[in-house]
């Protein structure tokens, strides 16, 4: 059941698989209505799940997410940023198309959501925003600049976000470290997989449970940014 004062309504970004479904179904599980966006189909029962294909790198499918979300959820008190793709490329040899498609995704995606959703929470002076980053933001390595360039930027977006907002939205950063999903077989570009990298993986469930405990804080209190990773990872 829904505690007196929580949020009931989210919706979530990439919700389909991995961080972001695992996030949907701990927020159903509480009792909240939860809408789900995502480029791939959701696959398995819905059960009382809400989804809508949606491509967040694209302005038009933005404007249609918004309406159909308000029409079956309300407006959400709760946003989960979560759509986003690696890519692992040399800035000497890759290719700038495909590194276009991963901010377009990765951070124009976040931000189109942010102007279409929050300003709803700030008429209401309440609501909390949940940007999923990684342990790579604010970390060049080779192969990686454009996807920690996107992560990093997002960070500066999050907080952006919380100082312009203040006193009403709560606004929260979750870096996952390696997360035991088909994000590095989903990549545009790259090789890197768990097995490889033998720092061992948590499980996406974990990172959901991080999640409802940043938004059920006591009112006053704002979790800013929770980092999990396995303990055996050196990043």
């Amino acid at each position: 059941m829904i505690a007196k004062g929580l949020p009931h309504t989210a919706l979530i970004t990439g919700g389909s698989s991995g961080i972001g479904r695992a996030i949907a179904e701990i927020f159903s599980a509480e009792g909240f209505k939860v809408a789900i966006a995502d480029k791939r189909d959701f696959p398995g029962n819905l059960k009382d799940l809400k989804f809508r294909k949606c491509d967040v790198g694209n302005a038009e499918d933005i404007e249609k997410l918004y309406s159909w979300c308000t029409t079956e959820i309300g407006h959400p008190e709760i946003l989960v940023i979560n759509a986003g793709r690696g890519i692992q490329e040399k800035l000497t040899e890759g290719d700038p198309e495909k590194w276009q498609e991963i901010i377009n995704t990765n951070l124009m995606g976040a931000l189109r959501c942010i102007r279409a959703f929050v300003p709803n929470m700030m008429k209401e002076q309440r609501g909390n925003v949940v940007i999923i980053s990684s342990v790579s933001a604010g970390r060049p390595h080779p192969y990686g600049g454009v996807y920690s360039a996107t992560k990093t930027a997002l960070e500066i977006v999050a907080e952006t976000l919380r100082l312009e907002t203040l006193p009403h939205i709560n606004v929260t950063v979750v870096s996952p470290g390696i997360t035991d999903t088909a994000f590095f077989e989903n990549q545009v570009s790259g090789q890197t997989s768990v097995e490889q990298l033998n720092m061992g993986a948590i499980s996406p469930e974990e990172i959901a449970q991080d999640v409802l405990y940043a938004i059920k804080k006591k009112k006053g209190t704002s979790i800013n940014k929770i980092i999990t990773r396995p303990l055996e990872q050196s990043f």
